[in-house]
């Protein structure tokens, strides 16, 4: 079991791979790794919970939702599959693709936000900081 100061060392670590990625294929790849990493711990996904009045003013989960289309959207590169994974994540399989093949243009949404991404992940990353150091009596919100 993982103490506090290693979830948040451990944490910090992936929010730095997406803050110190420089605009590329990269970036794509420390932000999957950065939502990976959150999705591995239970920690972590409680702490993003609606039912928390902080995440719920901010609209953490419209973010990390949003987060989460780019990692699902790697996921979905990497496995070769013939099932249909609907038109909203072949859109999203589609832009990264071009991405990672160096074909960058104002015109991919993704790449377009890619900055607004990284703010994605910077107010993802305040929230699980702020609550990984909150006294345990005040997580129950």
């Amino acid at each position: 079991m993982k103490t506090l100061e290693q979830r948040k060392s451990d944490l910090k670590r992936k929010f730095e791979g997406v803050t110190k990625t420089a605009p590329s294929w990269a970036l794509f790849v420390a932000i999957h790794d950065f939502i990976e990493h959150i999705e591995s711990d239970a920690t972590l996904v409680k702490a993003l919970s609606d039912r928390i009045k902080a995440n719920k003013e901010l609209d953490v989960a419209t973010k990390f939702s949003y987060l989460k289309q780019i990692h699902q959207g790697l996921e979905d590169l990497e496995i070769k599959t013939n099932a249909d994974l609907g038109h909203a994540r072949y859109s999203v399989v589609r832009e990264l693709s071009h991405i990672k093949g160096n074909d960058v243009s104002e015109s991919n949404s993704f790449w377009k936000r890619r900055e607004f991404s990284k703010r994605l992940a910077s107010v993802i990353y305040e929230r699980l900081d702020a609550y990984l150091s909150e006294p345990a009596k005040a997580k129950k919100g």
